[in-house]
């Protein structure tokens, strides 16, 4: 006949249960995080922009939109700020030039909403879409 085999006798496992201890640590954590003093001393500093203002024509401005989101003032990509002040130079002009927009078809729609409510906003009277008909097939 063959040799018994032993069965395993209950034994203490060796490792020591660590999730108890990172729980304990997590809301430690927490509590320091909850306990830090907000800062409220702000440092308001001038960044130069780097970028030379946009050139602003006489007869009529274009806004076009790329695929990409790029926002191009009169061909030269500009932000969101500079395209307000490029509209408030020419809002201010005795005669303002119109002003042309160009979404491409495939631009988001958040951002030329978003470029239609500077616009708006900087009250421009003579404003029209161009290019449409590009987008007959569509």
């Amino acid at each position: 006949m063959g040799a018994a085999v032993a069965k395993p006798v209950d034994e203490p496992a060796h490792e020591l249960n660590t999730t108890p201890l990172i729980d304990v640590m997590l809301v430690l954590l927490i509590l320091f995080i909850l306990t830090i003093p907000i800062q409220t001393r702000s440092v308001d500093v001038d960044l130069p922009s780097g970028i030379d203002p946009p050139t602003v024509r006489l007869d009529s401005n274009k806004v076009a939109i790329g695929p990409d989101g790029t926002v191009r003032w009169n061909g030269a990509p500009v932000a969101l700020s500079q395209l307000r002040a490029a509209l408030a130079e020419t809002v201010r002009m005795p005669r303002p030039p119109e002003l042309h927009v160009e979404p491409h078809a495939e631009a988001r729609y958040a951002v030329v909403d978003e470029v239609l409510a500077v616009i708006r906003r900087a009250n421009v009277q003579s404003m029209g879409f161009v290019g449409n008909e590009r987008y007959a097939s569509f």
